[in-house]
């Protein structure tokens, strides 16, 4: 019996839409999260009978056929790179992007990350990192004796240091965009990788609103865009959709059932 499997595709594509919307909630406080979604295609039908096929000679055709779908499957898990609300902190190092726009993060194997988390530190050789101690790019060093940090919108750090009357100029911080963020692969711990589908990231300066790029805020950070409604509302839409295949699947397997008393 058909119905059997069907079902059985229904209650493993809920369970993914389940685990997506777990993973979601359980990011709702994780600076910059971008919530994910699952999407879901039908799988190929059965002809029963083909529509567009005369019953006999020189009849007309018939307007249509039956076909049986096989059930679902997912087919994809997409993040949705909506921007979260910006959260001031205060800190001179935490760094929000308003708008588009990834900072560049140098990787433990030295390849180029990115990441829109912008929870910064300095080491202790004075440079910009992230948490987990990867240098951002370009290098920012801090001088051991700067005693105020200011970062514009534009990326340029300027710190004061004693005895200098004007404020000196580290360097700026830039930011990447893709043509298509969806593609990116997420990494954990914050961190973004580009893959073909993302597309090759462009860099520039922050600020250039011309190309698109966003502004980078001091002392604000970016809020997981998760909303907790909305999450509970699609939890318990997959519960009930997870029941009612499994109802069919009891509902089967009664049927398959009286079917095997009968031919006894």
């Amino acid at each position: 019996m058909r119905a059997l499997t069907i079902a059985a595709t229904g209650m493993s594509a809920q369970q993914t839409n389940v685990e997506v919307i777990a993973n979601n909630i359980a990011n709702i406080n994780t600076t910059a999260f971008k919530r994910a979604r699952a999407e879901f295609s039908d799988l190929l039908y059965q002809a029963e009978r083909p529509q567009g096929v005369p019953n006999r000679g020189g009849q007309n055709a018939i307007p249509e056929g039956a076909r049986v779908g096989l059930g679902v499957r997912t087919v994809g898990v997409r993040n949705l790179h909506i921007q979260g609300s910006l959260t001031q902190t205060g800190n001179p190092l935490d760094l929000a992007v308003n708008g588009r726009g990834w900072f560049e993060i140098v990787g433990p194997t030295g390849e180029t990350l990115y990441t829109r988390a912008g929870t910064f530190n300095k080491n202790d050789a004075g440079q910009l990192v992230t948490p987990d101690g990867y240098t951002v790019n370009p290098v920012i060093i801090f001088p051991n004796n700067a005693t105020d940090i200011n970062i514009n919108e534009s990326g340029e750090v300027y710190v004061t240091i004693p005895g200098t009357p004007a404020p000196q100029l580290l360097g700026q911080l830039s930011l990447a965009t893709f043509p298509n963020d969806a593609g990116l692969e997420p990494l954990g711990n914050n961190l973004y990788r580009e893959t073909q589908s993302s597309g090759q990231p462009v860099v520039g300066v922050a600020g250039d609103t011309t190309n698109g790029y966003g502004t980078i805020q001091q002392g604000y950070l970016e809020a997981s865009n998760v909303d907790p409604v909305k999450e509970i509302t699609e939890l318990i839409s997959a519960q009930r959709a997870y029941e009612m295949n499994s109802k069919v699947i009891q509902a089967s397997d009664q049927m398959l059932e009286t079917v095997a008393k009968g031919i006894r």
